[in-house]
């Protein structure tokens, strides 16, 4: 007579628990990457602002707190609010947008909370300051990348500027030096948990 094989309950059991102990180390790594490449929203459109800015002034020989001037509307869906003001944070629906204020809201139909700045917006002036030509501009975006009540907070300013920046332990070091057209985080969702 022929045995008949097979798996024990304890080796069905050593199989199911490595399986766990995988997950547990993986999904919490796999959030953490999909909220990170969330972030490259803000730092796209931050740049798309620059540029429309930096065109901008170089037909006119001064830089726009109005969005429609400048010509910038980011893509239905946006998860970030974006400003040439202070204050932008607020939901809007795509259809409601003026932009004429100088903030565009997060898309309300998708992202139904707006988010609140994490840890302000590091002492960067938004909007236009200054009488122009001689004058700079710092545009902001806001946004929720992992579901707590903070928002991610990035700038991006005309000129080379010291800003508190975020330095990943949510701490925050202050006159870090940022360079004009390149978005900074002032305030990181994905690695900062507000208490």
């Amino acid at each position: 007579m022929k045995k008949k094989g097979g798996f024990t309950l304890i080796e069905l059991m050593i199989v199911v628990a490595i399986i766990g102990i995988l997950a547990a180390i993986a999904i919490p790594n796999f959030i953490r990457f999909q909220a990170k490449s969330k972030q490259s929203e803000a730092k796209t459109n931050l740049k798309a602002i620059f540029t429309a800015q930096k065109a901008f002034f170089g037909e006119k020989d001064k830089y726009s707190a109005d969005f429609t001037v400048i010509g910038f509307d980011p893509e239905p869906g946006n998860r970030y609010s974006y400003g040439l003001a202070d204050g932008c944070n607020a939901a809007q629906l795509v259809t409601a947008r003026t932009a004429a204020d100088g903030c565009i809201g997060q898309d309300q139909a998708r992202f139904e909370t707006p988010p609140v700045g994490g840890g302000g917006l590091g002492g960067v002036a938004m909007g236009v300051d200054g009488d122009c030509p001689n004058c700079e501009f710092g545009a902001s975006a806001v946004g929720n990348v992992d579901n707590d009540p903070a928002g991610d907070s990035w700038v991006i300013t005309s000129i080379n500027a010291g800003v508190a920046i975020g330095d990943g332990a949510c701490g925050v070091d202050t006159d870090v030096p940022l360079s004009g057209g390149e978005p900074g985080n002032i305030y990181n969702d994905v690695s900062c948990k507000a208490d």
